[in-house]
């Protein structure tokens, strides 16, 4: 009876074990996956990655990086100089520059992440190249 029961422990260890490399495995190609996702949907921002730090977005309109202060200056003042919204078609208010505002620093966040997810992608790639490459213990012990 004890010797099933550890026969038992023993087995359910060893499939945990199996469950969390298999885990952290799916884990690491989910990342690599995100970061091809980004790569490829964020080329054109890509050079710029430098700039993009937090405090800047990448305006992909025109091809160019802004700076977030410089943007939020040019919003109030579209709204004091009452400039035409192209997205509402009426004057800027306040409500649209403050929808605006939080719009671009979501951008910059979001080019940020996009940046360092692409910059990891070779650590990444090789830390999945020494998981696959490295033989797992359970199957270790059953080839002996």
């Amino acid at each position: 009876m004890i010797r099933a029961i550890l026969w038992a422990i023993s087995l359910a260890l060893t499939v945990a074990g199996s469950l969390d490399a298999q885990d952290a495995l799916n884990e690491l190609k989910a990342k690599i996956w995100d970061a091809e996702v980004a790569q490829r949907n964020f080329a054109a921002g890509l050079p710029h990655c430098s700039e993009l730090n937090g405090t800047n977005f990448y305006f992909y309109q025109r091809d160019r990086v802004l700076n977030l202060q410089d943007y939020r200056r040019s919003l109030d003042n579209l709204v004091m100089q009452g400039g035409f919204n192209p997205e509402t078609r009426h004057p800027w208010t306040k409500q649209d520059a403050e929808a605006r505002w939080v719009q671009v620093q979501k951008q910059a966040a979001t080019d940020q992440a996009n940046c360092a997810a692409v910059a990891s992608l070779p650590a990444l790639r090789k830390q999945l190249q020494d998981l696959q490459q490295r033989p797992s213990a359970p199957a270790d012990a059953a080839k002996k």
